[in-house]
């Protein structure tokens, strides 16, 4: 079967018919506390009244994008008052539509700290005057794990690295870490619900992202039936997963990329996906193009208890324009092969404290010689620390440095000094304590300011710096990613316990029982003679000359764009790529995709050789023995690679020190100067003449 459908070729069997749907869910945002559009949300709320199936609100809050600072030192992604502001409008439509509402992964890392507080925004919200009408049963999952169960399970061998460019765990990652959590599977959010059917709001601590989505349809898929979520098939689970697995995104894997966007859910193993924008529409290669997003390969991918293959998917676009059907995944449950459940445990400890300086350079007579100077301020920092016995380091990031030269600019050709270009500088001091890497910033900026180098004229100094009215920034403790590991479990313990409190489902989590525990609460002065303050915002309507009406119609915020165009002449890469990314795949590897919007093209590539392993371990300074996967996926039209991520040619983990990009977005410039074969540039032009002919030739006469 092809991978991208037309409606031609649409199942005999309806599946959007009402009795064959199962359920529909609703996602605002790719990550709770990055706000979203109410309208949109209203809308589509609106849009399942008539329903006889269920609906839900379903959110991930979590990911490692950001770095391990969540884990080491507590903090939160997204601000306490963001979240707040959240909450409060998703729990007002959760009431007012009567529908449940599922968050993972709260705070960013899902700890059993962050689930607790977001279960005190609850209780603070609900304490308001304007919303004494809650009256809302909460669930609340806690995903940590204990130092003693992870070094059981290290001494018996049954916790292998996340990947090949993760090293070993040893026993003094768990000593030096305050938290460690595990990703949870389906298991813990079906069996609470499965439990408490009356449930409004789950708060899931760390879970692997599909995991509410696919636990909310096993939900309804199980009901009036015996058996567990396995029973379902894998089929069914895949399709489940699938659709988890885009839609923890939002609506990214629209074009443009969007905030929110709603999964269909059918019961023959096939979901549909439309965007919440008005302005924004799921196509199928953009629908295809998801499975790419930060994995480490775009046909496998692994998770909790199994893993989901992708190879027979098919992509079909629906008569509206805006909605794509999926179909054909499938999971293969761990347990079904004779392989242990697996679920993966993150922490993250802190290795110093850092202070950071910033400033630029302007001097071309300096910017010649940058690096000398700077290695002589390392020299000098070394100087004045030199009987200091406690450990630091000293190093730089350089901005703009690859810039227009002066000389090769004719425009300039007899203004030798005219300025074309400034270098930016933030010097990263890291130490034991905080008041040493002070220290050592505070020498280095003198150095910098105060540093002499051939030639040197501007004798009063050489450094722009006061940025904030700061000359030195301290920035607390360093933290870095050492637990990113695979963990066995014994038989059951997937899943979770019910506990009257946090501490008693910590004490009762032992060997041979769930990992995971859970706990109920009821929220609220449940007044149900005064409803809930309508969560629809007042909106401005130039109908009305600016007086306020309320409209539920969805509100766009995308922009419009033109729809992608090969220049006339293509050289590079970049010039026929119609997306070129990059990204992080967990804390130790980096991923680039490339996407051709022409089948024809795609062709083209694949067939001249300018994408391959060693193309790209070249491009990344690597050997291809390094290279994690490498390929084409024609489900995308698309090349993707992923790589160990490194820094001055060593092994790196992000967020470490001298981290300057813990979300890997900016890892693919490299690739958009790849020059192209001449003779697929002649085959690229023979193809932009033959559409330039068949233009002409259609005009009329």
């Amino acid at each position: 079967m092809a991978p991208f459908l037309n409606d031609n070729e649409l199942p005999s069997t309806n599946p959007r018919s009402d009795n064959e749907r199962l359920c529909q869910i609703i996602t605002p945002v790719g990550n709770f506390g990055n706000g979203f559009v109410d309208s949109q949300v209203a809308e589509a709320l609106e849009g399942t009244k008539g329903l006889s199936t269920p609906t839900a609100i379903i959110l991930d809050s979590g990911s490692t994008d950001s770095g391990p600072s969540k884990l080491a030192l507590g903090y939160m992604s997204c601000p306490r008052s963001c979240y707040e502001r959240d909450m409060h409008r998703l729990v007002n439509f959760s009431i007012k539509y009567k529908v449940p509402l599922l968050i993972s992964s709260v705070g960013g890392d899902g700890s059993d700290e962050h689930v607790d507080e977001f279960l005190a925004i609850i209780r603070e919200l609900a304490e308001l005057p304007e919303n004494s009408s809650w009256d809302i049963k909460v669930i609340a999952i806690y995903a940590g794990v204990t130092p003693t169960r992870v070094t059981e399970r290290l001494k018996s061998g049954k916790i292998t690295g996340c990947g090949k460019s993760v090293p070993e765990l040893t026993q003094k990652e768990i000593d030096d870490v305050p938290r460690i959590v595990a990703q949870m599977g389906p298991e813990p959010y079906l069996q609470a619900m499965l439990d408490n059917p009356d449930f409004n709001i789950i708060i899931g601590g760390r879970s692997y992202d599909p995991s509410p989505y696919v636990a909310y349809s096993a939900y309804n898929a199980l009901q009036k039936k015996s058996g567990d979520m396995y029973s379902l098939g894998k089929d069914i689970l895949g399709s489940f997963t699938h659709m988890g697995k885009i839609m923890e995104c939002g609506g990214h894997c629209a074009t443009p990329k969007s905030n929110g966007a709603i999964a269909q859910i059918y019961k023959n193993a096939t979901f549909d996906l439309t965007p919440m924008d008005p302005q924004a529409k799921c196509i199928p290669r953009s629908v295809a193009a998801h499975s790419l997003y930060e994995k480490s390969r775009p046909d496998i991918l692994h998770g909790p208890g199994g893993y989901m293959n992708l190879s027979n998917c098919t992509f079909q676009q629906l008569e509206d324009g805006r909605t794509t059907r999926v179909r054909g995944a499938i999971f293969e449950a761990s347990r079904a092969n004779g392989e242990n459940y697996t679920v993966k445990l993150e922490a993250a400890r802190t290795t110093g404290f850092r202070t950071l300086f910033m400033g630029s350079f302007s001097d071309p007579i300096l910017i010649s010689q940058l690096d000398d100077l700077l290695e002589r301020v390392k020299g000098y920092a070394k100087m004045q620390h030199k009987d200091v016995k406690e450990f630091w380091d000293l190093g730089f990031h350089i901005y703009g440095l690859n810039g227009e030269a002066v000389s090769s600019s004719p425009t300039f050709a007899d203004r030798p000094y005219a300025v074309t270009q400034r270098v930016f500088l933030v010097g990263e001091a890291i130490a034991e304590t905080q008041k040493l890497a002070t220290s050592v910033a505070n020498v280095a900026r003198v150095a910098c300011v105060h540093g002499p180098y051939k030639g040197q004229k501007a004798t009063s100094g050489n450094f722009g710096f006061g940025i904030g009215g700061k000359l030195e920034l301290e920035v607390a403790e360093c933290a870095e990613f050492c637990i990113y590991h695979l963990m066995s479990l014994a038989e059951g313990e997937e899943g979770a316990l019910s506990a009257s409190s946090h501490e008693s489902g910590i004490a009762n989590t032992v060997d041979g029982k769930g990992l995971f525990h859970w706990t109920v609460g009821k929220f609220g002065k449940a007044s149900p003679q005064q409803p809930p303050e309508d969560p629809v915002p007042t909106i401005l309507s130039q109908a009305t000359n600016g007086a306020p009406t309320q409209k539920t119609k969805a509100t766009s915020i995308v922009p419009k764009v033109n729809a992608f165009k090969i220049p006339a002449n293509p050289r590079y890469l970049a010039d026929i790529a119609s997306v070129l990314r990059s990204k992080n795949s967990g804390p130790y590897e980096i991923t680039v995709d490339i996407l051709f919007d022409s089948a024809e093209v795609y062709q083209l590539v694949k067939a001249s050789g300018i994408l391959t392993t060693e193309t790209i371990a070249e491009q990344y300074q690597m050997t291809p023995d390094e290279m994690v996967w490498a390929g084409f996926f024609d489900l995308a039209q698309a090349f993707k690679a992923t790589f160990p991520r490194k820094r001055d040619g060593k092994l790196r983990v992000s967020g470490g020190y001298l981290e300057n990009d813990v979300h890997g977005s900016q890892k693919y410039l490299q690739l958009m100067e790849l020059k192209l074969t001449e003779d697929l540039r002649e085959k690229l032009l023979a193809i932009q003449q033959r559409e330039a002919e068949n233009t002409v030739s259609s005009l009329p006469v």
